[in-house]
């Protein structure tokens, strides 16, 4: 019988992006990062959304872009700047928020 040869998921990763600490390895970290924090974001505005009963057209409205927009950063496929995050959060009535920092402390933002 033949034995099946198994391979981890960081022999994979490092036989397909480089071992960790090279920059292509690097660059796809921190892509995958950007990645979950904008699906994160995207989830935040989705579910605060739709405690209110509100259509992605209806906070576009508020916003002030299109129902398109709306659900390119609810699903985390669009670019979001912290005035972009501000409106939206404002616009689903969140009066305050900050950015925590760790150790260099928090930031208001609004």
């Amino acid at each position: 019988m033949a034995k099946i040869k198994l391979t981890t998921l960081d022999e994979l990763n490092d036989n397909i992006w480089g071992p960790v600490g090279t920059p292509e390895r690097d660059e796809m970290e921190a892509q995958l990062k950007e990645d979950l924090n904008a699906y994160l974001l995207g989830e935040a505005i989705k579910k605060a959304r739709q405690a209110q009963e509100l259509t992605q057209e209806q906070l576009g409205e508020r916003v002030g872009v299109q129902k398109s927009q709306i659900s390119k950063l609810e699903k985390g496929k669009s670019v979001i700047t912290l005035p972009t995050i501000s409106r939206v959060f404002r616009a689903l009535g969140v009066q305050t928020a900050a950015l925590d920092l760790g150790a260099q402390g928090k930031v208001t933002l609004w």
